[in-house]
């Protein structure tokens, strides 16, 4: 029997929107190379892999997940554990008022089901201020307000809504940047949304990631200092698009989204 791989889009209700993912359910963990190679395969911005931890009843213990784009693997991704708690509820791996717990390289990560929404609970990642580096904001074409830097990402805020969504990246001249990905932002100027942004990372492997729900553990803490709120409702600018709820608890931030499954398959 082949191994069960399931596509979603997270952080939206509509198919063929918000931010595709790869979920693939494992009895047991797989090898570094075969996990990169299906992730290259599936050729989504990331591909996450889910073993059931021993002990514990019907996911009780958690599960192991790590996430792979096409060419890498990283440490932290919200979309791709949005649909892997989507994948464990819909699939009846976990029942439906049980939380979801993942055991990752960012520590401790869990899934709350609220209605159709899923609830993501993440550790802040804020930003410091940064010299923008030899390249970043010509290979973006725009001046920027702020530029910052946390331990992955720069941050780059810009003035206009209309600013960030005529950017075209040079690709290769971004792609020199030595970082995960460069999420550019400004404040909404709609009142549905208090801010929008749009995230690059051509040397992870990807162009525009359609919906990014990592960025939003420091854009979240960005906009919260600057709107004073500690609830906020964000909108990620890409053709695909998506919404993302972020809450600021302590040191942590909580995403809420929502997913829908597009295919199910296996891996023969």
């Amino acid at each position: 029997m082949g191994i069960p791989i399931i596509q979603v889009d997270a952080f939206t209700s509509k198919p063929f929107s918000g931010n595709p993912a790869a979920v693939c359910i494992m009895k047991v963990p797989a090898t570094d190379r075969w996990m990169q190679d299906v992730a290259k395969e599936m050729n989504v911005s990331e591909t996450a892999f889910l073993v059931e931890r021993a002990g514990g009843t019907k996911g009780n213990s958690g599960y192991e997940l790590r996430w792979f784009t096409p060419t890498m693997e990283v440490q932290l991704c919200g979309h791709a554990t949005l649909a892997s708690a989507h994948v464990l509820w819909e699939g009846g791996h976990l029942a439906q008022d049980t939380r979801a717990s993942f055991h990752t390289a960012s520590g401790l990560l869990t899934a709350d089901r609220t209605g159709d929404w899923i609830e993501l609970d993440f550790p802040a990642q804020p930003d410091e201020p940064a010299e923008p580096p030899a390249g970043l904001l010509s290979a973006l074409g725009v001046d920027a307000l702020y530029v910052g830097k946390n331990r992955t990402d720069y941050l780059v805020q810009v003035e206009s809504e209309e600013i960030l969504r005529e950017i075209k990246p040079d690709w290769v001249a971004l792609g020199r940047v030595e970082c995960r990905g460069v999420a550019v932002t400004c404040q909404s100027s709609c009142t549905q949304y208090d801010f929008i942004s749009r995230f690059f990372a051509p040397s992870s492997g990807l162009l525009e990631d359609p919906v990014t729900g990592s960025s939003h553990c420091y854009l979240g803490p960005f906009w919260s200092a600057r709107l004073d709120k500690t609830e906020l409702v964000a909108y990620q600018a890409s053709d695909r698009g998506g919404v993302v709820k972020v809450s600021l608890v302590g040191d942590r931030v909580r995403l809420g989204g929502q997913a829908v499954t597009v295919m199910r398959g296996e891996i023969v």
